[in-house]
């Protein structure tokens, strides 16, 4: 078995006392440059670790930031990664770790609360609470013994600093792009405006259409209802809706799709009618799910929805803010649109 070496064997090999060696590995100033450097070369020479729960008790400080994961289990999603490895990188760059709860739900029951107590429990620094699509979330108020700060959700009462996707920004920027293409009927399969888990509207759904509004208004195109249909997002129904705008009297030359899914079943419902993309019809989706929208043919124009910068974003508020504010700030990242082949 090999030897487990301990700070008295570092000692040892460094010639220098225990407590030179602690100065050392707690970043302390009183130790000269000679004695540091002959304890880092014991220590690589040793490949000695030091005990993380010892240095937890003395410094008082984790050096951990729980990444709590809500109920829609968002860790199991592809964009999960995403705003995890903003998260990850910035605590990295801060010499801090990263715990990671999924706050799924076993026997029906939701894990919130009792996943947020596990890493109030490990004494972590401060809390992101993260959700799978952006919607209003409760947090429990037994939960506000460490910094909190929501990424793509927010609290009805705003109590929490919040960073979520600009929705308006993203239904603006992939209708204007089809504008600016020719196109003045465009349809859009929006996302549906109801959730079994939270309350109406979907932010998502309603901050979309707002923008597509939006910009039809700049373009003094005129806003048709008809042209505007609401997906439960299974495959068939989005192939359907489809299939439903382009058999209208007058069918738009443009399809916004409310996420890259959608928009994948309605490339086959035109490919069934036997229209090209982009020649016959236009497409946009949003999401930028990248093992799908550069997949498809012709590769899909879409709208990037934000999650490494809501990751990152997160981390570094949580340690730029020293002082609760009376109004936790609410906060929007932009949603570009990544353009590809089929506009």
């Amino acid at each position: 078995m090999q030897h487990k070496y301990t700070i008295e064997d570092v000692a040892k090999i460094a010639g220098v006392s225990r407590g030179t060696v602690s100065r050392v590995l707690n970043n302390h100033p009183a130790v000269s440059d000679e004695a540091r450097a002959k304890v880092l070369e014991a220590i690589e020479k040793s490949n000695y670790r030091p005990n993380f729960s010892a240095r937890h008790m003395r410094t008082d400080s984790s050096n951990l930031i729980g990444f709590g994961l809500l109920a829609d289990e968002v860790i199991t999603t592809p964009y999960a990664v995403d705003m995890i490895r903003g998260a990850q990188e910035a605590l990295w760059a801060m010499g801090k770790v990263m715990l990671v709860v999924n706050a799924g739900k076993a026997n029906g029951e939701s894990m919130t609360e009792t996943s947020l107590e596990a890493l109030l429990e490990r004494r972590v620094e401060g809390i992101i609470y993260a959700a799978m699509f952006h919607h209003a979330v409760e947090i429990p108020p037994s939960n506000s013994q460490v910094p909190i700060v929501l990424a793509n959700c927010f609290s009805e009462d705003r109590r929490f600093p919040s960073v979520v996707p600009d929705e308006v920004a993203g239904g603006y920027a992939a209708t204007k792009h089809l504008l600016e293409a020719g196109h003045k009927r465009i349809g859009f399969i929006n996302l549906s405006s109801t959730h079994p888990s939270v309350p109406s509207p979907i932010p998502a759904a309603s901050g979309r259409l707002k923008g597509y509004k939006k910009a039809l208004e700049e373009f003094d195109v005129p806003f048709d209802e008809s042209l505007i249909l609401y997906t439960k997002q299974t495959p068939q129904r989005n192939y359907e809706l489809t299939m439903d705008l382009m058999q209208m009297p007058n069918p738009p030359t443009a399809i916004f799709c409310g996420n890259d899914r959608t928009a994948m079943a309605c490339y086959g419902a035109l490919s069934h009618l036997g229209l090209r993309i982009p020649q016959d019809v236009a497409v946009v989706g949003f999401d930028n799910q990248l093992d799908l929208a550069p997949a498809l043919w012709p590769s899909l124009t879409t709208v990037q929805l934000p999650h490494y910068e809501m990751g990152k974003w997160a981390v570094e508020y949580l340690f730029s803010v020293k002082e609760k504010s009376p109004q936790p700030i609410q906060h929007m990242i932009d949603c570009p649109l990544i353009i590809r082949e089929s506009v």
